[in-house]
């Protein structure tokens, strides 16, 4: 079942997402700031005498191998959600744009009806008077 996009867009409340569009902004740049200012920590490493056993326990070298596997992940993952952020941040900055861009062709869709309907009654009160 195939919904026209005339309907979709009529059901959009435009005023609600008018009005929200600042703070959505807003909420992206913060998001934005958190994530590019949070830098991965550093992993320390320690070393001890016990490591040269950890060597020969392949337990302890599967679970070594695994902890460096999930360090490799988490560091990737954190790639992303930074990469999520800033298209969430351009996205936003972009709505924003779009909302003031419709804002001021309503404005002048307005002035513009306003404008035709004066002069329709201009017409009119002519043709009457004529």
């Amino acid at each position: 079942m195939a919904i026209s996009w005339l309907a979709v867009l009529k059901s959009v409340p435009w005023s609600e997402v008018v009005s929200n569009a600042p703070v959505i902004a807003e909420g992206a740049r913060k998001l934005w700031k958190k994530t590019r200012a949070r830098a991965p920590e550093p992993v320390e490493v320690i070393v001890s005498q016990s490591d040269a056993a950890a060597a020969d326990d392949p337990l302890l070298a599967r679970m070594d191998a695994r902890m460096v596997a999930l360090e490799q992940g988490l560091a990737e993952v954190q790639q992303q959600l930074q990469a999520s952020s800033e298209l969430v941040k351009q996205l936003a900055e972009q709505n924003a744009q779009l909302i003031t861009r419709v804002s001021i062709l309503r404005r002048r869709v307005l002035w513009g009806a306003a404008v035709v309907f004066a002069f329709l009654i201009w017409l009119l009160l002519r043709s009457f008077a004529g």
